[in-house]
């Protein structure tokens, strides 16, 4: 257990941080962390970066914080106009928030007042998948299917209607198409068993994250949630706090397939680990709606300060100039190749998957199919601890609701190249030696 006055969600000595570089990090003792999964998916530019640091501090030299009732700020709108023209303006309005708890919070109070100001107060329920992550906060953790951090606090939560997330893993139909509409089917089945016209949004990551291992979407599923939004005249709210901001490839993931939501949640990635800054984006005419009945009857102190938002400016920018996606894509496909291969040489690797610079490694017992570990075997925090003994980071879960299926992200900084990938990988190649001997 650790002596410090602080506590999280283990009680475990942790070693104490001392400073980064690019995508690496130093603990007090000198040992030195490749940071595979960009901390908490969050340090997309890595560490000191000079253009970040350097518009924060010139932004420090003017005014760090400003009360949004009383100041706008030229960053904040610099900052909201940037991002709107990331969407090719297909979303046009943009509240600035803290987190991403936040801004999937926000994201539900907006399509709540909505339906509210237009006369629908029936509309109140939302529909999310399980499993899936929205956060920690009681009305994100009513999104969240992930069981571990709902059971505490069932009797607090207001729960969504959970659907079943699509598997391109275990799925048992003859093919994919085949389980997406089979998927579809059962969503809709829920969605009609609700009270008429009390659905107000589906919430969904376009690509899980640490809930469920870089579970995948695709076009076709998609799709079918749009138009079944569309039949239960609800909204569609995509979380990408953690898939957002160029970690797929493209700025959002939610542009590989050319399906844009109604309100889209950002956070992680926007301020890229130096500046806590997110935001919720919609499309014009909900917004013009709430703000024409009084305005949105939400707000937070910290949203749109100018640090906050002088910090996701630069960010944005040292993107742009360095061609950031560019290098997501190709190095992204390399890492892909790198993870297959493993998967080839490991038994214990069962499936891989994602996109970009966001890859899951999902783990399984070697000569046993697409059996999960015992969860009592711990795997996840296993292959975790074997990978941080090689000096590397990586980020665990389990993928079965939080129960079973143990497995892990890799997803480095944007900035990583080829050849720091190629070092991730022999450690990476290493700690799945050494969890395989444990075995």
């Amino acid at each position: 257990m650790s002596n410090s006055a602080l506590f999280y969600q283990a009680g475990v000595t942790l070693p104490l941080v001392s400073h980064g570089k690019g995508i690496y990090l130093w603990d007090t003792q000198g040992k030195r962390y490749i940071d595979a999964c960009s901390g908490a998916i969050t340090c997309s530019l890595g560490h000191q970066h000079p253009s970040v640091t350097a518009a924060m501090k010139a932004q420090l030299d003017k005014v760090a914080f400003s009360y949004r009732t009383q100041f706008e700020s030229q960053v904040a709108v610099d900052l909201g106009d940037v991002m709107v023209a990331l969407t090719e303006d297909r979303l046009q309005r943009v509240f600035l928030v803290g987190s991403g708890s936040e801004a999937v919070e926000s994201a539900m109070k907006l399509a709540r007042q909505y339906f509210y100001v237009r006369g629908e107060t029936q509309r109140k329920h939302f529909v999310s998948l399980r499993p899936s992550y929205h956060g920690s906060t009681l009305g994100a953790l009513g999104l969240t299917g992930y069981q571990p951090l709902e059971q505490p606090f069932e009797d607090l939560l207001i729960p969504s209607i959970k659907v079943p997330s699509p598997d391109f893993y275990r799925y048992t139909e003859v093919d994919i198409s085949t389980h997406v509409t089979r998927l579809l089917q059962q969503t809709e089945a829920a969605m009609a068993a609700a009270p008429e016209g009390s659905i107000a949004a589906f919430v969904l990551e376009p690509v899980g994250g640490a809930s469920t291992g870089a579970r995948m979407l695709n076009r076709e599923y998609l799709q079918g949630i749009r138009a079944l939004c569309d039949r239960f005249g609800c909204l569609l709210i995509m979380d990408e706090v953690l898939s957002g901001i160029g970690r797929t490839g493209e700025w959002f993931a939610w542009q590989h397939w050319g399906i844009c939501p109604d309100i889209l949640a950002l956070a992680k990635g926007m301020g890229a680990g130096y500046y806590p800054v997110a935001a919720i984006m919609a499309k014009a005419d909900l917004v013009d709606t709430v703000q024409s009945a009084g305005g949105f009857m939400h707000g937070h102190t910290y949203a749109g300060n100018p640090l906050a938002c002088a910090t996701g400016l630069a960010v944005i920018q040292a993107m742009q100039d360095e061609n950031i996606l560019d290098n997501v894509r190709e190095q992204g496909r390399y890492l892909r190749e790198c993870l297959e291969q493993m998967k080839v040489r490991y038994p214990v690797i069962g499936d891989v998957r994602g996109i970009g610079f966001l890859q899951g490694v999902e783990l399984v017992q070697p000569d046993a199919g697409k059996t999960p570990f015992p969860a009592s075997f711990n795997a996840f925090s296993r292959i975790t601890e074997c990978a941080k003994k090689r000096g590397l980071l990586i980020y665990p879960r389990r993928c079965l609701n939080g129960m079973a299926g143990d497995h892990f992200l890799v997803t480095p900084p944007l900035i990583t190249t080829r050849v720091e990938l190629d070092e991730m990988m022999e450690c990476l190649d290493q700690a799945l030696k050494d969890f395989s001997q444990q075995l």
